[in-house]
């Protein structure tokens, strides 16, 4: 298991340094650069203001230099300072915001599995039932809806008609001065959408995944074997077939870490929410060149790690994927 793992985590370095190599290069010929973002709206910005700008930047220099230069900032684990007009480090920026996004994103991730788990089950349990009919529509529009849309129209109902709901930001103005309780249910308040909306967007897929796989283990013969001999239905479910269908869902469980910060950037931005997802999207916006690469970089760890905690995960309950049999 140690010469496995050991394998595992080597391959993790070349190919962190390939996505950030095809990353860097797409970002920078992408079109627009951040010294045009900053000078568009300025009719006094000469052609020597642009050229002494891109200087600062590091923009003058070849594409392969500027990643060399980043690579080496990026071995100290500096991420360098922001081109935005606040200049700071990347690396506080992230600080100040990824708190929030994991916080939202991890309750969402436990209602997601909490809830498609049981969905996928009892879809498989019964099958071409009404019940199972009724799941699948609900899946399908689950698939069908966007997800802006979608939280949109739950702003438009709930906090414009209703107006049981804010729809934007994580307090009320004025909040600092309440008790802790009364702040407590504010926040509670405001997180309502959009987990509801993260949620919902991810639970369609993962039920309709459960389903599938429970269905073909419930098919196997040593199910059949358990039902012949008499042992109740609930047990055969819950303690033999359960088991080995959620082995194909620990893969999907490695794969929902860099959602943590990928799947915020649609919800953050229509709710206004200061985290990594809106900070990614405005540093696209602007060009921000380091800022972009930061956030893409942990990304690219959370996937990385999420794929090996998946394979571990394998490994354990199948030992021929450790001693490469499998």
């Amino acid at each position: 298991m140690a010469n496995y793992l050991i394998k595992r985590i080597l391959m993790l370095v070349p190919l962190l340094l390939g996505i950030t190599l095809i990353t860097f290069t797409v970002i920078h010929l992408a079109p627009g650069e951040p010294v045009e973002m900053q000078t568009a709206m300025s009719p006094k910005a000469s052609a020597a203001s642009r050229a002494r700008l891109r200087e600062f930047y590091g923009l003058d220099k070849p594409l392969h230099v500027q990643y060399g230069m980043w690579l080496s900032n990026l071995s100290r684990l500096d991420f360098g300072r922001s081109f935005a007009p606040d200049n700071r480090p990347v690396l506080d920026k992230i600080k100040e915001r990824i708190p929030i996004t994991i916080s939202l994103n991890v309750i969402a991730l436990i209602l997601e599995f909490g809830l498609a788990l049981p969905i996928g089950i009892m879809a498989a349990v019964h099958r071409d039932t009404l019940l199972d009919r009724a799941i699948s529509v609900f899946v399908f529009v689950g698939f069908a809806v966007p997800t802006f849309w979608l939280a949109l129209l739950c702003m438009y109902l709930f906090g414009v008609k209703l107006g049981w709901l804010p729809i934007s930001g994580i307090h009320s103005l004025g909040s600092d001065q309440w008790s802790f309780w009364w702040r407590s249910l504010d926040l509670a308040r405001h997180l309502v959408l959009p987990i509801a909306i993260a949620t919902f967007g991810s639970l369609a897929g993962l039920s309709r995944y459960m389903r599938s796989t429970m269905i073909e283990v419930l098919s196997q013969d040593y199910i059949t074997t358990a039902r012949a001999k008499g042992v109740r239905e609930r047990v055969i479910i819950y303690r033999h077939a359960l088991k080995n269908a959620l082995l194909p869902v620990i893969t999907l469980l490695g794969f929902s870490l860099p959602a943590l910060i990928g799947g915020s950037v649609i919800f953050e931005t229509i709710f206004s929410i200061p985290g990594m997802g809106q900070l990614f999207y405005q540093g696209v916006m602007a060009r921000d060149y380091p800022l972009v690469m930061g956030i893409l970089v942990i990304g690219a760890c959370l996937t990385l790690i999420g794929n090996l905690l998946a394979d571990l995960c394998y490994a354990l309950a199948d030992p021929r994927i450790r001693h490469g049999r499998g």
